[in-house]
């Protein structure tokens, strides 16, 4: 989850504007409730873990805009107050190939801060931002990428074409012009993003009318627009593939800005299809949700100004209730359907609210900003007797042995990368791979096939603590889009070896009652193992597991320096080999 750390004195001072004081105790219990996990809540500062459902509360000043009114109760305002400004882009048709969503806006009059030091902290912040929703709305600005430029130094109106790679521009952090084809070699964002203009024979510039190049989206920006610490008037530019995202991008910075006291003005954009603009579109986005589904998920009937006060409390408006109109009469095909009969509320909601994509979003919402004490209660509507899982003794086995030799079971994310199940453990996939659509992150891109790469990522991270260190877990791997489970145990200990993993292997199978097994030598270089120091558990003629010392190479790759040794078994092969005793 993204983390932001937030100066108390700037959160003071913003909610001082609207005659509120800061509350530190009240911070810290009820800010969790709008999806965010706090670190550290102290006079002088808040370190927060913002949850990846919630970008729009990815800055101090964009956090504290959330906070009047949840918090101290202030009236909500889900619009943001746009102007009508004069400055124009224009995109060219060339753009619908390359990256079809332009946005802009501008910020006047912001003030960052009384001295250097606030005035640093602000830019930093304003950056830190950026890349953030880079992050969290752009997935690493393929959907959206956001440039935010210094006014002053930029003459419009903008203009969006495409070039080829041999046009040059001097870009951000760089005393020289260099050319596009230099910048995706060589430049340290170039190398970073040069992946997602692959394949592209012309590149995207935005140019003002000196024909100089203030931006090269998704990578750099020209280094003469660069934000100092005499930058009072702003110009955003926000492109990408996913107007969404880059609707919310845009008025995230531009609203972050407007709480320094800045004016945000629209920006006429002519798009590469002539479609003709005003941008940022300051008014708040309606939705709507059936009365039905309301009181059906939370268990009771809301008056309408239990509805308003904690819609309000949420950054939002209600607008009343009414009867559907032309509705289908018809019984309900979902929960969220309209049909003849319904009662419909009506919500404005800001349109940066990235979360909210269904009507039961509202309803969540509604729910957290009324909270959960009196809501309704409700018993099952049908039998919940439960039947035993057919693999629940030999589990149950399986965790009393390795818990009676001194095992600690831990439990790790069912998601995982590439690069730990197979790249750093040298393990091949074993049929086909269950891979997220849209990862959150780089390190959960697939459902895990392997166990022992989550217990590597455990010790690595308690490396700091005194050996020896003994860990294992029992859970759910997928392969072939199937779910199936296995165990795996990994040991840092000094001075075990072999003898020592085989002992612990020996005991393990007594445990589970395995009356005849063998244990043969792994071949080969496949997995974790030392060569000449692993074999593999042989039941009535099934493999079951893999066990042994680990190979030093892919300890190194998780910076751990001391002798490893683990095991990996399939909980359905071990139950299809050995009878249930019980």
């Amino acid at each position: 989850m993204p983390t932001i750390s937030v100066d108390q004195k700037l959160i003071s001072d913003l909610l001082a504007k609207h005659g509120l004081e800061n509350d530190i105790e009240r911070m810290a219990d009820e800010l969790p409730l709008i999806g965010t996990d706090i670190d550290a809540c102290t006079e002088s500062s808040l370190d927060i873990e913002i949850f990846p459902d919630r970008p729009d509360l990815l800055s101090g000043e964009t956090l504290t805009r959330a906070m009047r009114p949840f918090l101290y109760g202030g009236k909500a305002d889900p619009s943001l107050n746009v102007t009508k400004g004069s400055i124009k882009m224009t995109v060219d048709a060339s753009l619908e190939k390359v990256r079809p969503v332009i946005l802009g806006a501008v910020v006047r009059n912001v003030h960052p801060g009384d001295n250097e030091e606030e005035i640093e902290a602000f830019i930093k912040a304003l950056m830190d931002h950026q890349e953030k929703l880079h992050f969290a709305l752009g997935r690493g600005r393929k959907r959206a990428s956001i440039g935010v430029h210094d006014l002053a130094s930029l003459s419009p109106p903008f203009r969006v074409k495409t070039v080829d790679a041999q046009t040059s521009f001097t870009p951000l952090a760089m005393g020289e012009p260099m050319s596009i084809a230099n910048i995706l070699q060589h430049h340290p964002k170039g190398v970073d993003y040069a992946h997602l203009l692959e394949g592209m024979s012309t590149y995207p510039v935005i140019i003002d009318s000196s024909d100089a190049v203030l931006s090269f989206p998704p990578i750099i920006n020209g280094n003469h627009t660069t934000v100092t610490s005499s930058t009072r008037d702003f110009f955003i530019d926000v492109t990408g593939w996913d107007r969404r995202a880059c609707e919310a991008s845009l008025m995230l910075i531009a609203s972050q800005l407007e709480e320094r006291g800045g004016q945000v003005e629209s920006v006429e954009v002519t798009g590469f299809d002539g479609t003709i603009e005003e941008l940022p579109q300051g008014s708040p986005a309606e939705h709507s949700v059936t009365q039905r589904l309301l009181d059906g998920l939370l268990g009771r009937t809301l008056t309408d100004e239990e509805i308003q006060t904690a819609i309000n409390r949420m950054g939002g408006t209600y607008n009343g209730r009414m009867a559907a109109q032309n509705a289908p009469s018809r019984a309900p095909k979902n929960m969220a359907d309209v049909v003849d009969g319904d009662h419909v509320l009506k919500f404005h909601m800001p349109r940066w609210r990235f979360d909210i994509l269904h009507p039961i979003d509202l309803v969540e919402d509604v729910a957290i900003g009324h909270g959960f004490e009196d809501l309704g209660s409700d018993v099952p509507k049908a039998p919940l007797t439960a039947l035993p899982r057919s693999d629940g003794h030999i589990r149950r086995r399986i965790r009393d042995s390795l818990q009676g030799l001194g095992f600690m079971q831990i439990q790790s994310l069912t998601l995982s990368n590439d690069i730990d199940q197979f790249e750093a453990m040298r393990w091949p996939a074993m049929g086909e791979v269950t891979r997220i659509t849209n990862p959150i992150t780089i390190e959960h891109t697939l459902l895990r096939q392997y166990l022992l790469p989550g217990l590597f990522r455990l010790l690595a991270s308690n490396r700091h603590h005194d050996l020896p260190q003994a860990v294992y877990e029992l859970g759910t791997v997928v392969r072939d889009h199937s779910n199936s489970d296995r165990f795996a145990f990994l040991v840092a200990e000094q001075g075990g070896g072999f003898a020592a993993v085989r002992g612990r292997i020996q005991a393990i199978m007594r445990d589970l009652g395995a009356g005849s097994y063998q244990i043969e030598p792994l071949s080969g270089t496949m997995g974790p193992w030392l060569t000449g120091r692993s074999a593999k558990v042989i039941v009535n003629g099934i493999h079951v597991g893999c066990f042994g010392e680990m190979d030093p190479a892919i300890g190194n790759h998780y910076e751990l320096k001391v002798p490893l040794s683990g095991a990996e078994f399939d909980v359905s092969e071990l139950e299809r080999a050995m009878p249930d005793p019980v």
